[in-house]
């Protein structure tokens, strides 16, 4: 609806506009006209110019001077003196036509002054009693012979004139709203359904008026969309259900491969090396277990599908206690970890699931220890900036690259994978710790570590 005012707005400030630039180019033009016939020195002007260019010699005849011999030349206009007392013409021009009268009465005259004379407009000057007529080409002007005006109406024309110009303007603009309503009324559900299709709901436009085609193609498009929508709710339906199901299905015989694995790696009676062997094993089924776990868990947070049990967690508590439950594993004591926060993070609360949350720490401390077989020092710490808290894991190990650290960064929803089977990948883990950080309101931040490792920050927001 905002874009349909907007629309009539800018129509409307438009055809304002227009009339107003019309009305200047109409007053310009009215100038330039006005102006042209005043340098032509008009019809009147010319017979004063005449008039003062007439001369009489002594002996009773006229000489007619060099610039008013120029004036008749440019008007193509002839002249001729009458005499005040007798009504006779005195001098001419040579060019006088013929059939002119040679003698005038006062009547004549007072017709002559107000029109033609054979149907050549004249213009009169006085020359001392007696009277300067100059005949003009019978089609150059038009002459009003009863152009007698009430004072009251030359007393009320500005008002006549304004009285008028509305009338015109009202007249416009009834016209113009008439005319472009049709428009609107076609654009208003053409921009409603346009704006209705990312909102996704049902679209439909009629497909009538002068955007008939246009909404024709908006119909087509809403439908295309719900058809892939449809199709996509199909596919993400069955690919949860499919993790759903194998991470189902893969747990048993996951767990007995764990068992006997365990068995023959404490079995004292086989030799070293296949104790290795089967120690080997049972781990890479451990992390099969916890990659299968990972993968069942992103997939519920990704459809909105696992519970959140919210509450208030102090965070100092919870990474100390997922790093105390892995030094307890570290029998070999390859993974230090050192505690950065001071004792003054102790207020530092965050209404989160405390599940979820340890289960990031745990993932961020797993992922370092699988990328650093040979070991590595881990160093934690939790901070607060303003309202948000920060949990830090990071290591002193082999890192990554810048190239990989970018390819991480803009790593998708999925787990980056490629041909190199054989080398360790940040994966699913991170892309987990990504999930469980948003689904809180926060982010997570990979870098490079000051010691030379890598170095994850996950930010949540914490509580006053």
């Amino acid at each position: 609806m905002k874009s349909i005012l907007k629309l009539i707005k800018r129509f409307i400030v438009t055809m304002l506009f227009s009339l107003v630039l019309l009305l200047f180019l109409n007053f310009f033009l009215l100038l330039l006209i006005s102006y042209k016939q005043a340098a032509n020195h008009g019809a009147w002007s010319s017979a004063d110019t005449v008039a003062s260019a007439l001369t009489e010699n002594g002996d009773g005849t006229y000489r007619l001077s060099a610039q008013g011999e120029d004036i008749l030349s440019r008007t193509n206009a002839w002249a001729i003196l009458v005499d005040n007392e007798t009504g006779y013409i005195l001098w001419n021009s040579s060019n006088l036509p013929e059939g002119i009268p040679t003698q005038y009465s006062a009547a004549s005259i007072a017709m002559a002054v107000r029109g033609y004379i054979n149907d050549y407009p004249i213009t009169t000057s006085g020359y001392g009693d007696d009277l300067i007529m100059l005949g003009f080409p019978k089609k150059s002007y038009w002459k009003l012979i009863s152009n007698t005006f009430d004072y009251d109406f030359i007393r009320n024309f500005p008002k006549t004139v304004l009285l008028f110009l509305s009338c015109n303007l009202i007249l416009i603009f009834f016209v113009y709203m008439v005319v472009t309503s049709g428009v609107l009324r076609s654009v208003k559900p053409v921009i409603q359904g346009i704006e209705a299709l990312p909102a996704e709901r049902d679209v439909y436009v009629k497909e009538k008026g002068l955007l008939s085609d246009l909404a024709v193609s908006i119909n087509k498009a809403a439908e295309k969309l719900r058809n892939q929508d449809y199709q996509l709710q199909k596919k993400e339906t069955a690919r949860a259900n499919c993790i759903a199901g194998v991470s189902h299905d893969i747990r048993t015989p996951l767990s007995m491969v764990l068992g006997y694995a365990s068995q023959i790696e404490e079995n004292r009676d086989l030799p070293e090396r296949e104790r290795k062997k089967a120690r080997i094993i049972r781990q890479q089924s451990l992390r099969m277990k916890n990659l299968v776990n990972d993968l069942n868990l992103a997939s519920k947070l990704e459809y909105n599908v696992q519970p959140l049990h919210m509450d208030t967690v102090n965070l100092v508590s919870l990474v100390r206690q997922t790093a105390v439950d892995f030094l307890n594993l570290d029998l070999e004591g390859k993974y230090p970890i050192e505690w950065v926060a001071g004792e003054d993070m102790q207020n530092c609360c965050a209404k989160a699931d405390k599940g979820l949350l340890k289960r990031a720490v745990s993932n961020l401390i797993t992922n370092s220890q699988v990328h650093n077989p040979d070991g590595c020092t881990l160093f934690m710490s939790v901070g607060r900036t303003e309202k948000m808290c920060r949990i830090v894991v990071e290591d002193n190990g082999t890192g990554v690259t810048d190239e990989e650290l970018e390819k991480i960064r803009k790593a998708p929803h999925y787990m980056v994978c490629d041909r190199e089977t054989g080398n360790q990948r940040h994966g699913l883990g991170l892309m987990l710790v990504r999930q469980i950080a948003e689904v809180h309101g926060g982010d997570m931040e990979v870098s490079h570590g000051k010691a030379g490792g890598f170095r994850v920050v996950i930010r949540v927001p914490g509580t006053e």
